[in-house]
């Protein structure tokens, strides 16, 4: 039998007949120096819950249980059930959970406590993944994921750079790249290098909003049309005439010609407040 001592992907999935699917964005990371490195920079604590999306063949799982209190693995492919069964049987306090993570509600997964999200996450639903994690009721102190290198780049994003996915995660917490991974790290290789990035959440956004919801309205409408001047395409964001925007940013402090890859985050609070007082 094919056990969690061979640390090689292929091989186990091999053993039960499961072949990689590119429409669930399956690469499985491998590397150990890399896996440790990813456990390392989550600076777990021992009576952390860790929630890990996408536990794939469980070897970063493995390295995260003897560290965490407990590990809720949340994985979409039921055919991996089998081979988690026999890698994780020594292990009582990992958990888990076949259901697609975007339908899940994370407060009802992790309970009320403290916890921390480590994940290899499937490329092409990132940002979704981001979004329902920090946009959740209850946040974690910090996320240590995997994912494309010009996505990371992107999320470290500052003015003249930015895009909804920066200004979104920097609401939230301070992202960091920790390490770059080459391709060979994974199997199936990916056709991307890979960063792992670090996020520490805030216990509260660095930034005075009257409210989240109107805060992010406002950010899309603003980032609704690329290359235009703002007051253009948060008028056609917001449905209100160009000079009605243009008064608005104004009232914030900002040049209505600007555009929205430049605001900082403070620029976006103080627009969102000129929006909340001077809109119905």
């Amino acid at each position: 039998m094919v056990t969690k001592n061979n640390m090689n992907p292929k091989t186990l999935l091999d053993y039960y007949e499961i072949n990689p699917k590119k429409s669930l964005g399956q690469n499985f990371l491998h590397d150990p120096g890399t896996l440790e490195k990813i456990v390392a920079a989550a600076e777990i604590r021992p009576d952390d819950t860790v929630l890990e999306v996408g536990p794939g063949t469980g070897m970063l799982t493995e390295r995260l249980a003897p560290v965490a209190k407990k590990v809720i693995a949340v994985e979409i492919d039921g055919r991996l059930k089998p081979l988690l069964d026999i890698q994780f049987e020594p292990y009582s306090n990992i958990e888990v959970v076949y259901q697609d993570f975007l339908t899940t509600n994370v407060t009802e997964l992790v309970g009320e406590g403290d916890f921390v999200v480590v994940a290899n996450v499937p490329y092409y639903i990132t940002s979704a993944i981001l979004r329902h994690i920090l946009e959740s009721d209850h946040r974690p102190r910090r996320l240590v994921l995997t994912m494309q290198v010009e996505v990371a780049e992107r999320l470290i994003a500052t003015p003249d750079d930015m895009s909804v996915l920066a200004v979104s995660v920097q609401f939230y917490g301070i992202p960091r790249i920790v390490n770059r991974i080459k391709p060979a790290a994974f199997w199936p290789r990916p056709d991307v290098d890979s960063a792992v990035v670090l996020i520490d959440v805030y216990d509260q956004p660095p930034v005075d909003v009257p409210s989240e919801k109107l805060f992010f309205r406002v950010v899309r409408a603003g980032f609704g049309q690329k290359r235009k001047q703002l007051r253009n395409s948060l008028g056609s964001g917001l449905s209100i005439k160009s000079e009605v925007a243009g008064n608005l940013l104004e009232q914030a402090g900002i040049d209505p010609r600007r555009r929205a890859e430049t605001l900082t985050l403070e620029e976006w609070a103080a627009l969102t407040r000129a929006v909340a007082l001077n809109l119905p």
